[in-house]
């Protein structure tokens, strides 16, 4: 607070850690870097009067984007945005490697051998999600109290951030919209509707708390387009679809027991209309890549009422994405999107196995992470 001089810095370190540091076999890690406006103000002077220091610094993205009484060292630092631990990270976790081997091999086709496994493992993810803390805990101690105890808590500590880091007038309504996703996602048309928060809610009065909620990265916003072309965000309409960032969060807002989860069936990926599987696959697609925009697709009511859940650009074509929660490979608005516009590449995710039909592709839920090799390998 002092004094943000590197060589200040770097002094007070050595006396704490009790040794020199020598820039060329040192890393510097300044943890919860948002608690001290004026640490992350020092990065700039790292970067400009002593660049010889490799410095990581971490901290939640809601001090860090919405820090207060000082400026952002822009330009001076590398960003790099995380996101939950996807579906293989965490089978990674929790000592899983059967399916790192079928990716490795590119053995799609053979993944029915251990799809058992890997369903009962998806089941698993959709209760825990990918949050790094309340992964380790399952990892270690394979405990489903613990892990919602801490979910609960992660979840109460988000909402004691509203009130840290917006101002007071904005809490109230970054409040209604973060309580209203789960009411929002259980409905059959998943699209965003103020009116079902407050009545007699608008847009307009709403729209800085959405902002800041998709700006701290609480939800992820997918707007609509009705005309599938490139680039799409040119075609996007005012109609979105809101989701949360992790799905295991989304279970624990909504109450998902373990009863839920023992069950033998598919049925806990029925319930809740698909809502946690339309969010899982979301999370797969935003871990690909930062530079993703992921919309979906709905036609001209004057033309009959069709929805494909996401509809993405890879590679230079437009790719739609059909999630569906069960076996059922029912996908009669995809056969309409694909009657209408004959893409190069579609995508039905489902809990049925991997196989292809002309342009169609139908990914295992647990493989849809690998769509961009499974579409370059046909």
């Amino acid at each position: 607070e002092d004094n943000i001089k590197p060589s200040n810095i770097i002094q007070k370190l050595e006396y704490k850690a009790g040794f020199k540091i020598d820039s060329l076999d040192t890393l510097i890690i300044f943890d919860e870097i948002q608690e001290c406006n004026r640490a992350l103000r020092s990065l700039k002077y790292f970067c400009e009067d002593a660049p010889e220091y490799n410095i990581v610094s971490a901290g939640s993205l809601l001090g860090v984007s919405i820090h207060h009484g000082d400026s952002f060292p822009v330009g001076k630092v590398d960003r790099l945005e995380l996101y939950p631990m996807n579906f293989s990270e965490f089978l990674s976790a929790v000592g899983e490697t059967r399916y790192q081997m079928l990716v490795d091999d590119k053995s799609y086709d053979s993944a029915y051998v251990i799809e058992n496994e890997l369903i009962a493992r998806l089941k698993q993810y959709y209760f825990v999600g990918g949050m790094p803390k309340v992964v380790l805990s399952f990892a270690e101690n394979q405990d489903y109290d613990e892990v919602r105890e801490i979910q609960l808590g992660i979840l109460k500590d988000y909402e004691s951030d509203f009130s840290k880091h917006i101002d007071t007038p904005s809490i109230p309504k970054v409040s209604l919209i973060w309580d209203s996703l789960p009411k929002q996602l259980a409905k059959e048309n998943k699209h965003f509707v103020y009116r079902e928060m407050k009545n007699g809610a608008r847009a307009s009065q709403f729209e800085s708390a959405l902002y800041w909620l998709g700006q701290v990265g609480l939800v992820h916003k997918v707007d609509r387009v009705e005309t599938p072309l490139l680039p799409l965000s040119a075609y996007r309409t005012n109609v979105f679809k809101l989701y949360m960032l992790d799905v295991g969060l989304l279970s624990a807002k909504v109450g998902l027991t373990l009863q839920n989860l023992a069950e033998p069936d598919p049925e806990l990926f029925i319930q809740f209309k698909g809502a946690l599987t339309e969010q899982f696959v979301l999370q797969e697609l935003k871990s690909l890549s930062l530079d993703m925009r992921i919309f979906y697709w709905a036609n001209d009511k004057k033309k009959g009422v069709a929805e494909v859940d996401f509809i993405i650009q890879h590679d230079g074509e437009v790719v739609p994405i059909e999630a569906k929660a069960g076996v059922n490979l029912q996908a009669k608005s995809l056969k309409a999107y694909m009657s209408y516009y004959n893409p190069r590449f579609a995508i039905r995710t489902s809990l049925g196995r991997y196989g292809r039909n002309g342009s169609l592709h139908d990914i295992p839920l647990y493989l849809i992470e690998e769509f961009p090799n499974i579409i370059k390998q046909n």
